[in-house]
């Protein structure tokens, strides 16, 4: 069975006003999408759809973890997210230039597959840098061996920075005295 045929939503025939739909999104799902920054994951999203005369509003939430590579320690991790998305789906027998949050179908369409929004929203979420506190995990996901490396390459750093005048910056700071 098709990972995405649950997200195609049945709207000819739905009645108007607002209807709710619970999904399970996994690694089956991001699978579908090529090149897709997350392999693997568990997200509960909730849509709630609601159909009126000339629209849909489309109200995307969602909260769960994605596998990604910590950006510290290199250790895999899953990653919380969390983000509630709105997208306006308006009713058009013409093609319209597609806007931010809304978007154009026809109004004669039976089913609306809401699978690619989903995605997209979801790699919205993702944090521009992949770390969370961790300390509370047991067992801890952190590679403590590189982390003992990072901290150790600091203090080496602390130790060659003022008074030590070993710093790069140093010959930078007679540059601008050398031009009178």
């Amino acid at each position: 069975m098709d990972p995405l045929l649950p997200f195609s939503i049945p709207v000819k025939g739905l009645h108007h006003g607002l209807h709710q739909y619970d999904f399970q999104i996994d690694r089956s799902f991001f699978e579908q999408f090529e090149a897709s920054p997350i392999a693997e994951g568990n997200v509960e999203m909730t849509l709630y759809f609601d159909k009126r005369p000339e629209m849909f509003v489309l109200e995307f939430e969602f909260e769960g973890t994605v596998r990604a590579e910590c950006d510290r320690c290199t250790a895999a991790i899953d990653l919380p997210i969390a983000d509630a998305q709105q997208l306006l789906v308006k009713f058009s027998y013409e093609t319209m230039p597609e806007e931010a949050e809304v978007i154009y179908v026809n109004p004669e369409i039976s089913h609306f597959n809401v699978a690619q929004y989903a995605y997209e929203y979801i790699c919205l979420a993702l944090p521009m840098i992949s770390v969370y506190d961790c300390e509370n995990d047991d067992p801890r996901p952190c590679n403590q061996e590189m982390l003992r490396l990072i901290n150790q390459g600091q203090t080496s750093q602390d130790d060659e920075q003022p008074g030590g005048g070993n710093s790069i910056w140093e010959a930078l700071k007679n540059l601008d005295q050398d031009n009178p």
